[in-house]
């Protein structure tokens, strides 16, 4: 399969932009937004807050961002009522990114500093509970899921300890913390879904990540491989190899 006409459009289910984007990641969006427009699609964004119900046979992709403490305590009760939906979406093969926060929510619970317990949607098998010290910084990790062990950078800052359960993580780190600072994992996948703490935001230095989502999505949109056609990512790599220089891989 080869899309490339203006008809091929990917319908993006952003979930709570106005409360779920710190760290600059509606800069995601944007990525998203320019790679289909670039190839000659388009990107249906449609917006989801407190209280919207989601029909995942409308949706090929799906976004969740991260927040304040405040907001994401408030967003876990409300995602409680989309949880079916987000599970189904991601069961059909459907295209879904967890960010930050979101990869927290993504799973069974988080565990507040407070100790408080805010249910996750069960996307993926995975469960966080909050450390006492924030991990912070540039970080790097080695994933094979678009090319054997391909090089992503971002910045992490969370409290929460992850750990895994039957899903494998998105990457193994090269340097920084990762899921807990322990067992060397970042992130979480399973099936065409992705769970990360990179931010900062994770696509525009990481272009590659951005085309497996997008293929993954027109894949649930319109059947068969998708072979998407290459871009001149020449800017996207002078930014992947400043982050690199940042987290001490050129040094």
């Amino acid at each position: 399969m080869n899309p490339t006409l203006p008809s091929h459009t990917v319908r993006l289910c952003h979930l709570y932009p106005e409360r779920m984007n710190i760290y600059a990641d509606r800069g995601n969006i944007a990525v998203f937004a320019n790679r289909l427009k670039w190839r000659g699609m388009s990107l249906e964004i449609r917006e989801f807050t407190l209280g919207d119900s989601v029909d995942p046979s409308d949706h090929d992709l799906y976004y969740l961002g991260g927040g304040q403490d405040r907001d994401q305590d408030l967003v876990a009760g409300d995602l409680a009522h989309k949880a079916d939906a987000l599970r189904a979406g991601a069961d059909d093969g459907a295209a879904q990114l967890y960010v930050c926060g979101g990869i927290q929510l993504a799973g069974h619970r988080y565990q507040t500093a407070s100790g408080e317990s805010l249910a996750g949607v069960g996307v993926l098998d995975l469960e966080t509970v909050a450390g006492s010290t924030r991990l912070v910084g540039d970080i790097a990790i080695s994933t094979d899921l678009c090319g054997p062990s391909v090089e992503v950078v971002g910045y992490e800052n969370h409290a929460g300890r992850t750990h895994l359960g039957d899903v494998s993580p998105f990457g193994q780190v090269i340097s920084g913390h990762g899921n807990n600072d322990a067992d060397k994992t970042e992130g979480a996948t399973r099936d065409r879904v992705i769970g990360t703490y990179l931010h900062g935001p994770l696509l525009p230095k990481n272009p590659q990540i951005a085309d497996l989502l997008l293929s993954w999505a027109l894949e649930h949109r319109y059947g068969g491989r998708v072979e998407l056609a290459p871009l001149d990512d020449t800017l996207e790599k002078s930014a992947h190899a400043v982050a690199r220089t940042r987290v001490g891989l050129d040094r």
